[in-house]
């Protein structure tokens, strides 16, 4: 399937994201276009057009060329889904994505992906965010463990080997932000004393997000920083590959890294 022409869609229905949005229905069983604009749109996905649309959809043309080429390599790496991969604006009054992101965002399924840019991303920013998302993917499609049923734990270890994908196909350089706000030391108390006591609040309590993203009174980004570190901590540890632990449980990789 890989990446569909959404330059097409955009054409014709970016001035109604709803409308545009009705293309999607077939992919979202039994939900209805304003649900599934609504929920993209909490993710990441452009709310209402803006002055930048058509700049936006003729330059994106370009980019589905990159995110092929990545799908085609990590697909064989990773032992990945073929699946439908969607391109859209992201949201410039989101201030997390334009602040912790750069303009970018991103949402994986099992079987469909979806990448929210800005016009100013560059190559390598998109070949960044694909690498996180699909890896994201592939996590979700080895895993034996159903995403509703996801703890804190396995949500932390997934960004965290999404993350750790990145470093290993592009470098430091083009790691996320939050990759670097906190020390090893500071690491290792944020999980001693904030993580690890709620390592099986469920993917559906307020606390999950609260934690993984810092909100509330929560050091920003906690769940995401420390995911990265234990992950990659293990990694080093056992000289292994993003790709070696994808079908590994959560509980083994956060054990023996700390």
């Amino acid at each position: 399937m890989s990446v569909i022409h959404t330059d097409k869609w955009l054409n014709k229905w970016y001035y109604n994201p709803v409308q545009l949005c009705e293309r999607l229905e077939k992919y979202f069983p039994d939900v209805l276009a304003t649900d599934i604009h609504h929920y993209l749109s909490l993710n990441g996905m452009y709310r209402r057009p803006n002055r930048n649309g058509e700049s936006f959809i003729e330059n994106v043309r370009d980019k589905f060329k990159i995110v092929e080429q990545e799908h085609q390599y990590l697909k064989n790496k990773w032992n990945g889904p073929d699946i439908p991969i969607f391109i859209f604006p992201s949201d410039p009054t989101n201030r997390k994505i334009i602040r912790e992101f750069n303009g970018k965002s991103g949402l994986a399924f099992k079987d469909k992906l979806f990448l929210f840019i800005s016009d100013h991303n560059t190559k390598d920013e998109i070949r960044a965010l694909f690498t996180h998302e699909y890896n994201h993917v592939c996590r979700l499609a080895h895993s034996q463990k159903i995403e509703g049923n996801f703890t804190l734990l396995d949500t932390i270890v997934l960004e965290g080997l999404a993350e750790n994908a990145v470093h290993e196909r592009l470098g430091k350089k083009h790691l996320a932000a939050w990759t670097s706000y906190y020390s090893i030391p500071k690491l290792k108390m944020l999980w001693e004393d904030i993580v690890k006591p709620n390592k099986d609040v469920s993917i559906n309590s307020r606390k999950h997000n609260q934690i993984l993203y810092g909100l509330q009174l929560y050091p920003k980004m906690t769940g995401y920083a420390v995911g990265f570190y234990i992950v990659e901590t293990y990694l080093k540890e056992h000289h292994l590959e993003v790709k070696n632990l994808l079908k590994m449980d959560s509980k083994k990789i956060a054990n023996c890294s700390l």
